[in-house]
């Protein structure tokens, strides 16, 4: 089961030692430990109610992060769980942390198509263009540097099926298969203010490729909070509860700051469990 409403963590860890419930936590990072790449400072108190005096994790805990570069989470997820358990004061590193990749500009293999950025415009070193295979999908993992230079370069694969070498006779549909990753709209980093994120990068594609094509933009896939797909990792938490000697849980909790995503992906998870245990009833009543 999860929770999902406003509750300070505090509040939830006191409430659960007190009664000796099982319980796990998912927590996301930017906003909630972090802010950019500065430590929140109630984050550091959160883990003394997490760990026991010698700073062991007594919770099983699983870090879920739509980011990309947001707190400089380039790294493998290893060494993020080590930089986290650092940060946190704790001996040993939490369970796991699942944060997004990172991919690389292609857009010097096609120097024509970028005319906002003369600077950075390479030529290739042959005449590559003839020998490129056409692309089949487009990954979309985060947001780029250089928003102009992604758009048109992803605008231009979608409207000539893949081949961006030369101008199609008609604008295919269906699209090329899209999958995105992190769709937060706004994130939390040292400014006061939100900071773009990935979801509105989407937007403006979704808009371009409308007012461009007159079509709608239809991803294939969505990957990350607050989709479920992100979600079926908890099962990870039941086996760091069964290492902490805890058997098992009953509850999940889990802790973010954007309710479009952290608490929005929750709750859906939530609904997603409670069909399934409905459904495995009506199988036994069938049975």
């Amino acid at each position: 089961m999860f929770k999902a409403k406003r509750m300070s963590t505090k509040t939830i860890l006191q409430f659960e030692v007190k009664n000796k419930s099982r319980f796990g936590i998912l927590f996301d990072i930017d906003g909630v430990i972090t802010r950019g790449k500065k430590l929140i400072p109630s984050a550091k108190k959160l883990s003394k109610l997490l760990c026991n005096e010698d700073r062991d994790i007594q919770v099983p805990l699983l870090f879920v992060t739509n980011a990309e570069t947001h707190s400089g989470n380039i790294s493998p997820p290893t060494v993020l769980s080590g930089l986290m358990s650092r940060a946190l004061c704790m001996t040993s590193p939490p369970n796991s942390v699942y944060s997004s990749l990172y991919c690389r500009d292609v857009t010097s293999l096609f120097h024509d198509l970028d005319m906002v950025d003369h600077r950075r415009r390479r030529a290739a070193p042959c005449a590559f263009e003839a020998y490129f295979p056409r692309i089949e999908a487009v990954i979309l993992f985060g947001e780029p540097v250089r928003w102009e230079t992604n758009l048109q370069l992803i605008i231009d694969v979608l409207m000539t099926n893949g081949l961006p070498i030369a101008a199609p006779r008609e604008i295919p549909y269906p699209h090329l298969p899209i999958l995105a990753c992190n769709m937060d709209l706004l994130w939390m980093a040292e400014a006061s203010m939100p900071r773009f994120g990935h979801g509105c990068f989407l937007h403006c594609l979704e808009s371009l490729y409308q007012k461009i094509s007159g079509r709608e933009l239809k991803y294939t896939a969505l990957i990350g909070k607050p989709s479920e797909l992100t979600y079926h990792m908890l099962t990870l938490a039941r086996t760091a509860a069964r290492a902490l000697g805890m058997g098992g849980m009953d509850t999940i909790y889990c802790i973010g700051d954007n309710p479009e995503t952290d608490i929005y992906g929750a709750n859906l998870y939530n609904r997603y469990l409670q069909k399934k245990v409905i459904q495995r009833k009506k199988g036994k009543l069938a049975g």
